[in-house]
């Protein structure tokens, strides 16, 4: 398998899903500050010219949600979904909850400190996307009271796709109220399994 890339991007939630089954692969860095994800070499992978991307032999998997997900279907024996079809639902629950709910503010926080150009930038809805991400983090913060992981007793999907945003909310200092998420986050991350944290891949890239 290839993972092409980026450090500090959501390329480190598929890296943390590789490493959780303890997949052969070969990474392949994809530099999006010299534009490289627009050259025509890569838009023949993923045309919509972003990363990550998984390459299994012929088959393509771009979205890193996506990749994890695959990942739990070609290494059921690691467990990564619970075999209880309750706890599976929950999984699968916490998951879509933090890439609808907590990921898309943290977007719209990015694209209008650091991505869109100056003349585009709205400080207004910067504003609203940190009160969006505060009233659902709220919500995970108070699910995870005397939790170890978000579903049942072991990392699942949900962690795999959750803990990389709360390290990218840490990053604008939006969990400073909330000590069960600081504490998930700094839980996770001692893993031996675990990539780098979002900063330090950032400065490795």
């Amino acid at each position: 398998m290839k993972l092409y890339g980026f450090g500090g991007t959501r390329s480190q939630r598929a890296l943390w899903g590789l490493k959780e089954v303890d997949a052969d692969f070969e990474y392949i860095s994809v530099n999006l500050l010299e534009g490289e994800h627009k050259r025509p070499e890569f838009l023949k992978i993923n045309p919509a010219g972003k990363v990550p991307v998984l390459i299994d032999g012929d088959r393509v998997i771009p979205e890193s949600a996506a990749i994890v997900l695959y990942l739990v279907d070609k290494y059921p024996e690691k467990a990564l979904l619970p075999a209880d079809l309750g706890e599976r639902a929950q999984a699968y629950r916490w998951m879509l909850f933090a890439v609808t709910e907590l990921e898309q503010p943290l977007w719209r926080i990015t694209r209008h400190t650091m991505l869109y150009p100056p003349d585009k930038r709205l400080p207004a809805d910067i504003a609203l996307a940190r009160e969006d991400f505060v009233a659902m983090a709220a919500i995970l913060d108070k699910h995870l009271d005397k939790r170890t992981f978000i579903v049942g007793e072991r990392l699942t999907v949900a962690d795999c796709v959750t803990v990389y945003l709360i390290d990218w909310a840490n990053e604008f200092h939006l969990i400073d109220g909330f000590p069960r998420l600081q504490a998930y986050l700094e839980r996770l991350y001692a893993r031996p399994e675990a990539p780098q944290r979002i900063a330090e891949a950032r400065k490795a890239a």
